[in-house]
């Protein structure tokens, strides 16, 4: 079973609104970048089981996309809280990632 979740329109908010900090890998299958980060998201997601991953296909979810203004793929959206804390494009490795994801989740949230 995949650690990683696979999020629509309609599923989210509800996928992305819990406590703590989720990843969400914006992607498509024909993207050769998108193939190299998927074994990074999963090892990432066997590492740090605390933290939620999803997927967004950009091709099935334009919408979502443009919402968190993908202009390349692989894009990775990093919430806190279900808010967005901000984004980076290309191919990051698993280590780098939770390392990032750590210091992030070491730091105090920002007050609304």
């Amino acid at each position: 079973m995949s650690a990683i979740t696979d999020l629509t329109t309609d599923t989210f908010t509800a996928g992305v609104s819990g406590e703590g900090i989720t990843v969400v890998d914006f992607w498509a299958p024909w993207c050769g970048p998108c193939r190299m980060m998927a074994p990074q998201l999963e090892r990432a997601a066997e590492l740090r089981p605390q933290y939620t991953f999803a997927k967004v296909n950009v091709d099935e979810e334009p919408q979502l996309a443009a919402t968190f203004q993908v202009r390349g793929i692989p894009t990775l959206a990093v919430l806190r809280d279900g808010k967005l804390l901000g984004t980076a494009s290309g191919v990051v490795q698993a280590d780098q990632l939770v390392a990032a994801l750590d210091q992030i989740d070491a730091a105090e949230p920002q007050p609304a």
